[in-house]
């Protein structure tokens, strides 16, 4: 059993930190919002007043956060983790921010002595709730190894990218795919919708077929094909558009940084960023099925 201190308690943290709890762990929490809280202190987690106290007198530090200020600022503000965490405990960043703010974070604490890896989950959330996200890491191999026993209790697959700021490398890499692959099969299906077919069927061919992929055969777009997935249940409870979004924006960086060429990349950013936008940032990034729906005649 490890003291666990967790600070991020949305869709994706709150679920982390009760599978952390049934995995014999004592996990003490902080999140601005009241009922995030009330809800870990219902899964058994212990409920702090600051993120500085979650950081106090744990062997490990989980943050999920929303975006790299949101790093920076709980890292290394004057009043930061950076002030408080012990040389003992290891910092495990599962937020999906960009390379340079991971390595950059990283960097600070490693002048303190404070060992630091980026970790990267994939597997949304109900990943999440079911204890199965795949870690994506970077970072040295032994800390790496160390987060083992407290990764394990949240995902089944973990995966050592590279050093510092590699994790979210492969991440940015993952949900570009995911995103081309989700606009894509949107297209597909309302195509065949378009000419009558039934989605529910068309999708079963698909699935048997060259066209199979992740967002069509689990994660499926269109509402009544597939029960408890986001878009049966209103485009709730999901992966936000709005997340999607900035992920994209993160892949376009890294890939002007590094002169990659990425066109379906950038045209699916820009897709999701118009859908924003357009008053829906705050549904599932499988509501882009409705983005692409013919106009009707």
């Amino acid at each position: 059993m490890a003291n666990v201190g967790f600070i991020g308690l949305g869709n994706m943290g709150g679920p982390m930190a009760a599978n952390l709890v049934k995995g014999g762990h004592k996990v003490q929490v902080f999140d601005l919002s009241e009922a995030a809280l009330s809800a870990a202190k219902e899964a058994g987690c212990s409920i702090v007043n600051s993120a500085t106290e979650a950081a106090t007198h744990v062997d490990f530090i989980v943050t999920m956060l929303p975006a790299d200020k949101h790093v920076k600022s709980v890292y290394l503000a004057d009043d930061g983790l950076i002030s408080v965490l012990s040389k003992d405990t290891l910092a495990i960043d599962c937020s999906t921010i960009s390379a340079e703010t991971a390595r950059f974070v990283g960097a600070a604490l490693k002048e303190k002595g404070i060992d630091f890896i980026d970790a990267p989950v994939s597997g949304g959330v109900g990943g999440a709730k079911a204890g199965t996200l795949t870690f994506i890491c970077g970072g040295e191999a032994g800390a790496v190894a160390r987060a083992r026993d407290v990764l394990q209790a949240m995902g089944k697959n973990i995966f050592h990218a590279g050093e510092m700021g590699a994790g979210q490398v492969a991440k940015i890499c993952n949900n570009m795919l995911l995103s081309v692959l989700m606009v894509g099969t949107s297209e597909a299906l309302q195509l065949g919708i378009a000419h009558g077919l039934d989605p529910k069927v068309l999708s079963q061919i698909m699935a048997a077929s060259s066209g199979s992929n992740w967002t069509l055969d689990v994660y499926n777009p269109c509402p009544g094909v597939m029960d408890n997935v986001p878009s049966s249940n209103g485009y709730q409870g999901g992966f936000l558009v709005d997340l999607m979004s900035k992920d994209l924006g993160l892949a376009q960086q890294a890939a002007l940084a590094s002169g990659a060429a990425t066109p379906m990349g950038a045209l699916t950013h820009n897709l999701y960023r118009s859908w924003s936008q357009l008053g829906h940032g705050r549904e599932d990034f499988s509501s882009i099925f409705n983005y692409v729906k013919p106009i009707s005649k």
